[in-house]
């Protein structure tokens, strides 16, 4: 009981004691250390609550509600003020934070996250309580996750404070922002650091599982490179900085610990411990440590609440860039945006479910989806007298939208859909799939179409997407267009689209579209054609500002001005 005791007060002093400060000044000895850091279980129970600190991907406040998506109406809350360009210093926090923590403006999480590591850093310096093995690998799984909280910080805010150092009334570390390549840097000496005391990978069904590895570091850098040598960080297109994204995407590749897992379903949705080569770092769960986002995201037929006043739909703006089944896309584009339909596509606007990419089934419940043995009606008659049971209609639990989730959702019926259920589908953070399209890019950057070719078909090659290749005809822009589509495709939901918009520079392009819905109308006193008529769920407005997040006010003025505000905020 004591144990138990003192563990409580120490990890709760290191999450909330702070007040949200980006300095804790909290004495070390509040907890006598003596009996924490000197106890191996106690040790190991403070380095488990680094994992939780990283957050998560599918909570209701997922990141994809922030681009074009997903199809939420953001009435006064998250992620509004990103759609609706008012984003501010002052409602940075309040608002996109909506409900939760969120996953957007994640200041205050990750420094708080970086506090911890510095203390159990600071602590294992002195502490001879762990195996020195064992002591070697936490402290370099501890580096991974310090690296990998600087890496978010980055790609949202630019350069930020570097804090190495357990703050105390007597060294209060500088406030003051490092720049970008000080802040890589450090990314950099602390994965060097992390490598060499790490596992290869854990696989789902280890023990170990959910922990860093060598794997993940090098996935890091594969991505961390890749965003730096994008037009947004790489201005002036300094190709060695492409080589260097190619070079690590590589390296990670030649490893051979990894492959692509042959069903893009199961990829996501199978329980924890089911066999998937393709995960390299996950957030993992069990049954006493589950989540709950099926039914923060499926329908009212299954007593899920994924509606939310029609904030749980799917973007039509998604839904138009899945290439049709003989490897067409749909629509021709044009920066980035659809415009016309492409003619060579067979695709047909009133039977726009037909015939495209197997990954459109298996990432959106669409009408006349079957979902777990349940055909979904979502039309509306065109009296909008009556209404299928799956149609916004029904229920505000039910999106307008016309489509929800699919991706991440249990197929297996076995499967109760209900708030008592653990959930235990792990949430990928990296896999060997943006690995892929990692390379693929910067290959094409660095004028290897035949490469990008290459790997992007790897991708479509997938035993259950089996979709044509992207043939040698397509070169160039259209190459690019391909790329960046294939990525929007493979990686929808998965955090990435909304850095990738931005690091391509295209989302003055595309974030200033509309977001759009899908309503479906049947003719319900005749033969019961349906009419499929596409609609704004919600206008949308970009301003450049929003390249990079705000840093709240408040934290501005605790820093007495040494801390300053990006561009334009």
């Amino acid at each position: 009981m004591k144990n138990i005791f003192i563990i409580t007060i120490i990890i709760s002093m290191s999450l909330f004691s702070c007040n949200d400060d980006i300095l804790d000044i909290t004495p070390t000895d509040s907890v006598s250390a003596g009996s924490v850091w000197n106890d191996a279980s106690l040790i190991m129970a403070y380095h488990n609550t680094l994992y939780t600190g990283i957050g998560t991907g599918n909570s209701r406040n997922m990141l994809a509600k922030a681009t074009d998506e997903m199809a939420y109406k953001p009435q006064s809350g998250y992620p509004g003020p990103i759609l609706d360009g008012t984003l501010n210093p002052d409602n940075v926090t309040n608002r996109i934070n909506f409900g939760g923590p969120g996953t957007v403006y994640t200041w205050n999480l990750d420094y708080s996250l970086i506090r911890k590591i510095n203390v159990f850093l600071e602590q294992m310096e002195t502490s001879d309580a762990l195996d020195p093995d064992v002591e070697s690998r936490l402290i370099a799984e501890a580096r991974f996750i310090r690296a990998y909280m600087y890496f978010k910080l980055i790609v949202r805010f630019r350069g930020v404070p570097i804090i190495d150092e357990v703050a105390t009334q007597d060294n209060l570390p500088s406030l003051a922002r490092n720049t970008i390549d000080e802040c890589v840097a450090y990314i950099e000496a602390d994965l060097a650091a992390a490598l060499p005391d790490l596992d290869a990978a854990y696989h789902p069904g280890d023990g170990n599982f959910g922990r860093a590895t060598q794997g993940v570091c090098k996935a890091l850098q594969s991505r961390m490179y890749l965003y730096l040598a994008s037009p947004l960080f790489n201005t002036t297109n300094d190709v060695s900085k492409w080589q260097k994204a190619a070079d690590a995407a590589l390296d990670l590749i030649d490893d051979n610990t990894f492959s692509l897992h042959p069903n893009y379903s199961t990829l996501f949705n199978a329980e924890t411990g089911s066999p998937n080569n393709e995960i390299i770092f996950a957030r993992n769960y069990t049954a006493s440590n589950k989540h709950d986002q099926p039914m923060l995201y499926l329908g009212r037929r299954w007593g899920a609440f994924g509606g939310w006043a029609a904030n749980g739909g799917i973007a039509q703006n998604l839904v138009d860039d899945y290439d049709m089944a003989n490897g067409e896309p749909a629509y021709i584009k044009v920066n980035h945006v659809n415009t016309t339909v492409n003619p060579a596509s067979g695709y047909d606007p009133q039977n726009p479910y037909a015939n495209r990419d197997p990954r459109l089934e298996y990432s959106i419940n669409h009408d006349e989806s079957v979902y777990r043995s349940s055909t979904l009606e979502m039309w509306v008659s065109e009296d909008g007298n009556t209404w299928g049971f799956d149609s916004y209609k029904q229920s505000n639990d039910n999106p307008e939208a016309g489509t929800f989730l699919r991706k991440f959702m249990p197929e297996d019926e076995s499967i109760v859909l209900d708030f008592s259920t653990p959930f235990t589908a792990p949430f990928i953070w990296f896999r060997f799939g943006e690995v892929y399209l990692n390379y693929a890019e910067a290959m094409f950057e660095l004028g290897d179409e035949d490469t990008c070719r290459e790997y992007i078909n790897k991708i479509r090659a997938r035993p259950t997407v089996n979709m044509p290749p992207i043939p040698d005809s397509v070169t160039g822009e259209e190459l690019r267009t391909r790329l960046y589509n294939e990525r929007r495709i493979e990686l929808a939901f998965e955090e990435h689209r909304y850095f990738d918009i931005r690091r391509w520079e295209i989302a003055p392009f595309t974030q200033a579209q509309p977001t759009m819905g899908m309503h479906i109308f049947k003719d319900v006193q005749g033969a019961g054609e349906k009419r499929y008529a596409p609609y704004v769920v919600n206008p949308t407005v970009w301003d450049d500002k929003l390249y990079f997040l705000p840093i709240e006010n408040a934290e501005i003025l605790r820093s007495g001005g040494e801390l300053t505000q990006n561009p334009d905020y």
